[in-house]
C-alpha cells in the first residue's frame, strides 16, 4: 500500500478524482465519444493532400532556384539544401515531443500548418519582388560573375526555410496519427478503418508527389517562379482551410505528460537496483491497478528481463518514482526497445532505394528518352520518378479494395498479413527491383559502348518493382510504428520514420563517397563506370537486410493489452454537442 501511494499521480488543477459512483459517470462518458471515422476523413485527407501539394511543389526544385535566382554556387546550394532537408526530417522529432507531451495533435498541425502557409509565402515574395531576389544575370556575363544575394535577400530566405522546418517539424509526426485518432479501436470496423487510412494516405501522397514532380515544376520552369512558388502556397491555404472546416467533427486526444520522463525513470531504476535478485514470478513485481484512460494497459512480457528489477519492490525504493517504477512502465520502455532492430531494418531499405532513385537520372540522361522514334518530344530525365508514383497509386486502391479483403478471408486478420509480413514482401521486393536495375544497366552499357541509345522504357520495371517495395514495405512500417508504440507516443512514432529517412540519406551519401573512392564503378560517363556492380552490390546489401529483418521478426512480439489480442482501450474523451471530441480530464 505504501509503495502504490508512493507511486499515486498527483491530481492536476481542475480535474476530477473519480471515485465510486462517479467512475460509471466516466465510462459512460468514454463510451459517448463519437468516432466519425471516415465522415472527418474527406477534411483529414484533403489537408494532407494539399498540404503534399504545397510542400512538395515548394521543395522539388529548390535546387534550380537556388542556382537560377539566387545565383548561389551549386556546391553551396547543394549544401544548404542538404542542411534544409536534413533539418526538415530531424524537426519532427522534437514536434512529436512537444505533440505528446503539452500541445496534442490538433493544436501542433494548426500551428505547424499556419507556420507552412507562412514559409511558402515569404518564399514567393522572394521571387515575386525584385528587391528580394539578385538581379537576373545579363546575356554578356558568366554565371561566375552574377551578382548573388545580399545579406537582407538571403535572410528573407533563411526565414521562409525557418518557417518551413518548423511546418514540416509539426505536421510529419501527427498527421498519421491525428488521422488515425479519427477511427474508434474498439470496433472491427474502426480497426480495419485505420488500416485503410493508411493505404489511403500514402495514395494521396504520391498523387501530390506526381503533380509536383510535373505541373507545378513545369510552372517554375517554363512560366514564371513567382506563379509557380504562388500556386503551392495557395495549395497549402486550401490545406489550412480544409483543416479547420472539419474542427467540429474531430476526436482530439489530450497529451498525458512527457513519455521520456517516464522512460528515463525506468532506465534508473533498473540501473540502482542491478544487483537486486530478479523475482521468480511476475506476480512480484510493482504492478498497482492501472488508471490512465489514453494509454491501454500493456500485458507483461519476459523479453528484457533487465528491465523488470526496475519495478522490483526494495525497503528503499518505495519513496522515489526513480527508484520504483509500474510494469506498466516497464513495458512501455520494452516496445520501445523491441522496436528498434525493425527501425534499424527499415534504414537500410531505405538506403537501398535512394541508390536507385539518385542514379536512374544519369541513366535516363544517356538513353533515348523519347516516346517513339517518330516524336521529337524527350521526357525529362528527372520524372523517372513518376513512374514509381504511378506503380504506387494503381497498387495502393487495388491492395485496399481488393487483396486485403481477399486474404483477410483466407488468414482472418483485419489486415489480411500482419505489418511485419507486409515489410518483409517489400524488403523482398527491393532485392528484386536492384537485380533487374543492375540487368538493365548491363545491357544498357554494352550498348552504349558501341553507340547505341536504349530506350528509356526498359527502366520503367524498375521503376515499378521500387514503387510495389515502397506500397508494402513504408506503409508497412507506419502502420507499425503506430500500433506497437504506446499510445501517448505515437506522434514520436511518426517522427520516427522520417528520422530513419534522414539516417539512411546521410548513410547513402557516405557509401556513394566510399564506393567512388575505393572503386572505378562510379564515373562520370556511365559507359564507362560499373554501375551494374554497384546496383549488384547493394542487392546484396539488402538481401542480407532481409535475412537480417526475418530474424528480427521471429524474435519481435506484438504489443498486447489486457483486453484482447491486438484490440487497444479507448482514448478519453468528453464529448460537447457543437465542440470537437476531447480529452478534458484524466483520472
Amino acid at each position: 500500500m505504501d509503495a502504490a501511494a508512493a507511486m499515486e499521480k498527483q491530481q492536476q488543477p481542475g480535474e476530477k478524482k473519480i471515485t465510486g459512483g462517479e467512475e460509471e459517470e466516466e465510462e459512460e462518458v468514454i463510451s459517448s465519444v463519437r468516432y466519425r471515422g471516415w465522415k472527418s476523413m474527406p477534411y483529414v485527407i484533403g489537408n494532407e493532400t494539399f498540404e503534399k501539394l504545397g510542400t512538395i511543389g515548394t521543395t522539388a526544385n529548390l535546387l534550380v532556384y537556388l542556382t537560377t535566382v539566387y545565383h548561389l554556387p551549386s556546391v553551396r546550394a547543394a549544401t544548404l539544401l542538404n542542411f534544409f532537408s536534413g533539418t526538415t526530417n530531424l524537426a519532427p522529432l522534437l514536434g512529436a515531443f512537444l505533440s505528446d507531451t503539452f500541445l496534442g495533435r490538433y493544436t501542433t498541425i494548426a500551428a505547424a500548418s499556419l507556420a507552412s502557409c507562412l514559409g511558402m509565402l515569404v518564399l514567393t515574395l522572394t521571387a515575386a519582388i525584385p528587391s528580394l531576389h539578385p538581379p537576373p544575370c545579363t546575356a554578356s556575363s558568366s554565371s561566375s560573375s552574377c551578382q548573388g544575394p545580399t545579406h537582407g535577400q538571403l535572410a528573407a530566405l533563411l526565414a521562409a526555410f525557418a518557417f518551413l522546418v518548423v511546418g514540416a517539424g509539426g505536421i510529419r509526426p501527427c498527421n498519421l496519427a491525428f488521422g488515425a485518432d479519427q477511427f474508434d479501436p474498439r470496433t472491427d470496423s474502426g480497426r480495419r478503418g485505420i488500416a485503410s487510412f493508411f493505404n489511403w494516405y500514402y495514395f494521396t501522397f504520391t498523387v501530390a508527389m506526381m503533380l509536383s514532380a510535373t505541373l507545378i515544376i513545369y510552372l517554375q520552369s517554363n512560366v514564371s517562379w513567382a506563379i509557380g512558388l504562388a500556386v503551392p502556397a495557395a495549395l497549402m491555404a486550401i490545406s489550412c482551410a480544409l483543416f479547420f472546416m472539419g474542427t467540429r467533427l474531430y476526436v482530439r486526444v489530450r497529451p498525458e505528460g512527457s513519455p521520456f520522463t517516464s522512460f528515463a525513470r525506468v532506465i534508473v531504476a533498473a540501473v540502482r537496483k542491478r544487483r537486486v535478485p530478479a523475482p521468480a514470478s511476475a506476480d512480484d513485481l510493482f504492478d498497482p491497478p492501472h488508471q490512465s484512460k489514453l494509454v491501454a494497459k500493456i500485458a507483461y512480457t519476459d523479453q528484457f528481463r533487465c528491465l523488470d528489477k526496475a519495478a522490483v519492490v526494495t525497503p528503499e525504493s518505495r519513496s522515489s518514482p526513480w527508484r520504483l517504477c509500474t510494469v506498466q512502465q516497464v513495458e512501455e520502455v520494452k516496445c520501445l526497445a523491441r522496436i528498434i532492430p525493425v527501425w534499424s531494418a527499415g534504414i537500410v531499405y531505405f538506403i537501398v532505394v535512394t541508390q536507385l532513385g539518385t542514379f536512374v537520372v544519369l541513366q535516363a540522361l544517356q538513353m533515348d528518352r523519347r516516346l517513339t522514334r517518330w516524336w521529337a518530344f524527350e521526357v525529362p530525365a528527372g520524372s523517372m520518378v513518376v513512374f514509381n508514383m504511378m506503380a504506387m497509386t494503381v497498387w495502393i486502391p487495388v491492395y485496399d479494395r481488393v487483396v486485403v479483403p481477399a486474404l483477410r478471408r483466407v488468414t482472418g486478420k483485419e489486415g489480411g498479413i500482419s505489418q511485419l509480413q507486409r515489410i518483409g514482401v517489400g524488403l523482398v521486393l527491393s532485392v528484386a527491383t536492384m537485380v533487374v536495375a543492375a540487368a538493365v544497366e548491363q545491357r544498357r552499357r554494352r550498348l552504349g559502348a558501341v553507340g547505341v541509345k536504349m530506350s528509356f522504357l526498359w527502366l520503367v520495371p524498375q521503376q515499378v518493382a521500387a514503387g510495389m517495395s515502397e506500397a508494402f514495405a513504408a506503409i508497412g512500417q507506419t502502420e507499425l510504428y503506430y500500433r506497437q508504440f504506446p499510445e501517448n507516443m505515437r506522434s514520436v512514432a511518426g517522427a520516427l520514420f522520417f528520422l530513419a529517412f534522414a539516417l539512411a540519406n546521410y548513410a547513402s551519401g557516405f557509401m556513394v563517397a566510399a564506393v567512388h573512392r575505393t572503386t572505378g564503378w562510379l564515373a562520370q560517363d556511365l559507359n564507362h563506370a560499373r554501375l551494374d556492380l554497384f546496383y549488384l552490390t547493394v542487392a546484396a546489401i539488402a538481401a542480407a537486410n532481409v535475412c537480417y529483418f526475418l530474424l528480427c521478426a521471429r524474435w519481435y512480439r506484438f504489443k498486447n493489452t489486457t483486453i484482447a489480442d491486438h484490440v487497444e482501450l479507448p482514448d478519453y474523451h468528453h464529448h460537447q454537442p457543437g465542440t470537437a471530441n476531447t480529452i478534458a480530464s484524466k483520472v
